[in-house]
């Protein structure tokens, strides 16, 4: 099936290349141009696959998931004010897409791993909605060591946490050592996991998500990212 077409300057504009009024400086100057080497003007209708700039083709339309491993020290926000921000991670014209691209929930920023990102935002309401228990995996390591009964207080759907008005839903604690765990949850209240190990006595230390639904890092560096084929994103 065809794609659809569409004005030329406001496809490149919500891609973030340029504003409108740049295309057709851009088109002069031989940076956009068409598969076929047709003529283009600022208000030609055309599809996505049709144009390249600087003979390279188009970043991925509307509906992009991003697959990045976050480093600690990055904030998932968009206020240049509250420091790095995963997007400084991404390219720079990114930022100016429309829709905007954001994160699928939020790492706070001493937290490493596993991010989703995306200007789909109904995939983005769906995966954040509180009725939509997506599993997700953490590893943490403990200020002190286990003293044995969390397992059964996570996985009982009765821990309540400073400030809530519900318990948290049961939890999965898998315990490597008396300081090394992993604990799976399916909901995503503000600094959960952090605050789950507060309330039995302990303390946090360092924390990484490692899987989000049947997603995982692969082989992916800190820092780094990637697009992700329709048929990955199966949560």
């Amino acid at each position: 099936m065809k794609s659809s077409k569409i004005r030329l300057d406001k496809l490149l504009s919500s891609l973030g290349y340029c504003s409108r009024r740049e295309v057709s400086i851009l088109i002069r100057e031989g940076t956009i141009t068409h598969t076929d080497s047709l003529p283009l003007k600022s208000d030609t209708k055309v599809s996505h696959d049709e144009i390249r700039f600087e003979s390279e083709p188009l970043d991925p339309p509307q509906g992009m998931v991003i697959l990045m491993q976050k480093p600690v020290g990055y904030v998932c926000s968009h206020d240049d004010g509250e420091g790095k921000l995963v997007y400084d991670l991404l390219p720079s014209r990114w930022r100016l897409r429309d829709p905007k691209i954001s994160t699928i929930g939020r790492l706070d920023k001493e937290t490493s791993g596993l991010l989703l990102l995306t200007d789909d935002g109904a995939l983005l309401h769906r995966l954040t909605s509180p009725r939509h228990h997506v599993a997700k995996v953490y590893e943490a390591t403990l200020d002190r060591p286990l003293r044995g009964d969390e397992a059964e207080i996570f996985a009982s759907g009765t821990l309540m946490l400073n400030g809530e008005k519900s318990p948290c839903l049961p939890a999965k604690l898998t315990i490597i050592d008396e300081t090394h765990v992993t604990l799976e949850i399916t909901e995503g209240r503000y600094h959960q996991v952090r605050r789950m190990f507060a309330a039995v006595g302990n303390h946090v230390v360092s924390l990484h998500r490692s899987s989000f639904g049947e997603l995982t890092l692969g082989d992916l560096e800190v820092g780094e990212y990637q697009i992700l084929a329709k048929d990955e994103i199966l949560i």
